[in-house]
């Protein structure tokens, strides 16, 4: 028996702003017969819920401890920086770190962009999170720099967001435990990377069986019949049977005998 016989269900975690819609939809395409369960987790929690067997793989922010976990890359996130929209920034199309070098810039404790020197003037404190940062920016504590899902997800109707041209990036990946690299997922991996279903590794390739070869027909002798029967109308008439002195001609002449005359 396979992990996808014996799996019932395939356990997928993510983290805030990354949408699994998409490769849900492939999943359930694929494998109807194995629910697919999303399991919505906190950025910083991820390693630990994938290392503690909460979901079989998830989709998760960059780094991640490489000791326990397998991860690939899927996509680079742009980075923003969320201002009201009466701000001064709010203006711009798009903004530089030097450009926030008079305003407060918070910086929450799940913070995924890994800075070396956070630009702008400090905070007194740091929010708990991003979405308590989000609030702070509505009061007008300060501005927030994050990646641009995340300024959709927390979206307000009174803060905008310009992109921010030279700050750290994040990016999104997949990972789970290394120890458990089942068929699902080697299943949910071809199908992130763009496999298609058809592809060696996919599970629909492996089972569907492989087409019958065609039968060959058989050839027939009735173009060649016609081929002869050309050759001999253009040679003018019916075709030869034999040479002016061959067995052919003394058939034809003995056809035509009839009684020997009788000597008077």
């Amino acid at each position: 028996m396979t992990d996808m016989d014996a799996t019932p269900s395939f356990r997928l975690a993510y983290v805030p702003g990354v949408t699994p819609a998409k490769w849900m939809r492939v999943w359930n395409e694929r494998l109807p017969q194995v629910p697919l369960t999303l399991v919505p987790i906190p950025a910083g929690e991820a390693s630990e819920v994938l290392r503690g067997s909460g979901a079989d793989a998830g989709l998760v922010r960059f780094p991640v401890d490489r000791t326990t976990l397998s991860a690939i890359p899927l996509y680079t996130e742009v980075t923003v920086v969320v201002v009201p929209k009466d701000h001064l920034l709010a203006a711009a199309d798009e903004v530089t770190v030097e450009d926030l070098a008079d305003d407060i810039v918070l910086h929450p404790l799940d913070d995924t962009l890994g800075w070396e020197s956070l630009p702008g003037k400090p905070a007194l404190e740091r929010p708990a999170s991003t979405a308590d940062a989000v609030e702070l920016v509505a009061a007008g504590i300060g501005v927030l720099v994050v990646p641009q899902s995340l300024a959709r997800l927390h979206h307000r109707r009174d803060l905008t967001y310009r992109p921010l041209s030279d700050a750290p990036q994040s990016q999104v990946g997949l990972s789970w435990p290394e120890d458990r690299t089942t068929d699902l997922v080697e299943e949910f991996i071809g199908i992130v990377r763009g496999r298609t279903v058809n592809s060696s590794r996919g599970r629909a390739a492996q089972a569907a069986p492989a087409p019958a070869p065609e039968p060959k027909q058989k050839r027939t002798t009735t173009g060649g019949a016609r081929r002869q029967a050309a050759a001999g109308s253009k040679s003018g008439g019916r075709p030869r049977t034999g040479g002016s002195g061959g067995s052919g001609g003394a058939k034809s002449n003995a056809g035509k005998r009839g009684k020997p005359r009788r000597r008077s």
